[in-house]
């Protein structure tokens, strides 16, 4: 077997949906410059003495909610994942799971690889957009960690896939899975950002007057705004979707200086005119978690319900699906 690795890495998960696991879970999240970009000890201060304290309690319930019999789905999906791979790709490369945060743990993990002294690293965040606090977070941890080392191999990082045919190819299969024409409308959520991370990629552009939602600007290659919104359409010229078919918006704001229009009121917009028969598909997750399995499947199912709606169907995320895994592999260049 050759000493080559491909690492496949997702964000985390507590280790139990207990308080004092989500605590140590979500200090290590949220203490990353990258997620929240303070100075050290305003962040401090902030993480670990008023949002900590107050959601851990509260988070823990809904990770309650989230567990299986398998334990958390981000995470066993994961590792179901890499296992497809790996017989995909058999003796060519060594695949690994890791977490950003929480276990498997990421800097651990490489600190094991390097006593291996490996050829050739391959990275692969599994996040289809690229954001400072995923991507750039992921990628800023390894390069810390490997320059370090002694011996430093080859190594290579798959950047954001949100264009790649073969990620559209795979969604809009997904997504036809669920007979898309029953519904009146189908939206599709992403995950946000607080407009503050956006204005740093184009900080001299007004953001409520850029046109990202209807055309890809030539100045916008790591805009996560401007992608979602390209993943959008890649996706609805694909399954020959007409333009007031579908809409995206962006979901688990924590406050109104975020990316918008808002999932939960799109939602309720929807109910107002006339369509109570909605898809709902989040591009930007290619595992379901708490985001997606509670927060859209639940809680915003149970908004558009209440709201008057008649059909409300979340489509599942990749997950382990054997088409994702060997698009993976193709996307990896492997």
């Amino acid at each position: 077997m050759q000493n080559k690795i491909l690492l496949l890495i997702n964000t985390g998960t507590p280790d139990k949906p207990e308080t004092r696991h989500v605590r140590r879970y979500l200090s290590e999240f949220l203490n990353d410059k990258r997620v929240i970009d303070l100075p050290w000890l305003i962040r401090k201060i902030l993480v670990n003495m008023i949002i900590v304290p107050f959601r851990a309690p509260k988070s823990a319930k809904l990770y309650r909610k989230l567990w299986t019999a398998q334990g958390s789905p981000l995470l066993y999906n994961l590792n179901n994942l890499v296992n497809k791979v790996q017989n995909l790709v058999k003796n060519e490369y060594l695949v690994y799971a890791a977490m950003r945060y929480g276990k498997p743990s990421l800097a651990e993990l490489l600190r094991i690889l390097q006593k291996h002294k490996p050829e050739q690293i391959i990275i692969f965040p599994l996040f289809p957009h690229y954001a400072s606090s995923t991507t750039g977070s992921v990628n800023e941890l390894i390069l810390d960690e490997i320059r370090k080392w002694n011996i430093i191999p080859e190594i290579r990082f798959v950047g954001q896939f949100y264009s790649h045919p073969l990620y559209i190819d795979v969604i809009a299969r997904k997504i036809k899975s669920y007979n898309e024409s029953r519904y009146d409308h189908i939206l599709f959520s992403y995950h946000g950002l607080p407009l503050k991370h956006i204005r740093k990629i184009h900080a001299t552009d007004n953001i409520t007057d850029c046109e990202c939602n209807v055309m890809f600007p030539s100045d916008a290659t790591f805009c996560y705004k401007a992608t979602c919104y390209e993943t959008t359409r890649l996706i609805a010229e694909k399954l020959n979707l007409s333009s007031e078919k579908f809409s995206t918006s962006f979901q688990s704001r924590f406050s109104k200086d975020w990316l918008y229009p808002f999932t939960d009121e799109v939602l309720k917009s929807l109910v107002n005119k006339g369509k109570k028969r909605v898809l709902i598909v989040a591009p930007s997750f290619v595992a379901d978690c708490l985001e997606t399995l509670i927060e859209i499947k639940q809680e915003y199912q149970t908004l558009f319900m209440e709201e008057g709606g008649d059909e409300f169907v979340f489509v599942e995320s990749l997950n382990d699906m054997d088409d994702w895994a060997d698009a993976l592999i193709k996307i990896a260049k492997l």
